[in-house]
């Protein structure tokens, strides 16, 4: 064999070959994964531009797609994140435009900043819930768990849990002054389980309600006093025509509110 031969044979085989440094980089990408649970009843899910059970598909430019945000679907993969978000997870109801979208767009330079290359997230959301069906054991927590431990599988860390719920909780007496011990143990129930201890929780004080009690337990939002647990207030932003869903609009001024609260507890402070 000729010295010429043997030094390209030499260097083909030092080299690594195409799929393995694809597999290096997919590997170092998913590490660089930033990921929110969007968890609560509807105004979560998204019901911005649904009326008469009909969404009327107009999309703003601060929830478009972007090539670094991600949602996982209903059968737990990584796929291109586009409105409506909750369309395969809150599947008997009509979806529209939720927050999530414009939440992960004004955080997506920030967080890049910080080192973050993608944004993934991780929609639980089902309309008309109330929160003693997210308890420990129950259906919806076991499925919110499961799909942020299959989200964790990947790579990447958890963010925060982005909260929206409680409208439900509004109609019965004992249900609304229920509502801040509940919440209170689903967070420690959440961050045992996840082991998460310090896992960062946003949520949203109320700005509608479907029965008498909306100011009882918008006083047990806001009278949370955990550690790390913070509160957007959604009151005063506009209403569809039900005078219970956000508009889209008021749906992308809730993301960028909790964004902001996002980025002012710190980007570095993930889990």
């Amino acid at each position: 064999m000729s010295l010429t031969l043997s030094l390209l044979l030499l260097i083909a085989i030092s080299q690594p070959c195409v799929s393995d440094l694809t597999a290096v980089n997919d590997d170092y990408w998913e590490s660089r994964k930033l990921m929110f649970i969007l968890a609560g009843q509807s105004n979560m899910a998204g019901r911005g531009g649904v009326n008469e059970n009909k969404w009327d598909h107009v999309i703003p430019t601060e929830c478009g797609p972007h090539p670094s945000i991600l949602r996982l679907n209903a059968s737990l993969q990584w796929v291109p994140a586009t409105e409506p978000l909750h369309a395969d997870i809150d599947v008997r109801r009509t979806c529209g435009v939720g927050p999530g979208m414009s939440f992960a767009n004004w955080i997506r330079e920030p967080v890049k900043e910080g080192g973050w290359r993608l944004i993934g997230l991780v929609p639980c959301a089902v309309g008309g819930t109330r929160i003693q069906e997210w308890s420990r054991g129950s259906v919806l927590y076991q499925q919110m768990i499961g799909r942020t431990k299959a989200a964790l599988t990947s790579g990447g860390k958890i963010g925060a849990v982005l909260w929206y719920q409680g409208e439900s909780d509004t109609v019965k007496h004992e249900d609304a002054y229920s509502y801040r011990a509940r919440l209170e143990k689903l967070i420690f129930d959440l961050r045992t389980d996840l082991h998460l201890p310090h896992l960062l929780f946003i949520q949203v004080a109320l700005a509608s309600g479907e029965g008498p009690y909306v100011k009882i337990v918008r006083e047990a939002q806001k009278g949370i006093r955990l550690p790390n647990v913070k509160y957007v207030d959604a009151s005063g932003l506009k209403l569809e025509r039900d005078h219970l869903h956000l508009t889209t609009q008021s749906q992308v001024q809730l993301g960028i509110m909790l964004a902001g609260s996002y980025l002012n507890s710190g980007i570095n402070g993930i889990y």
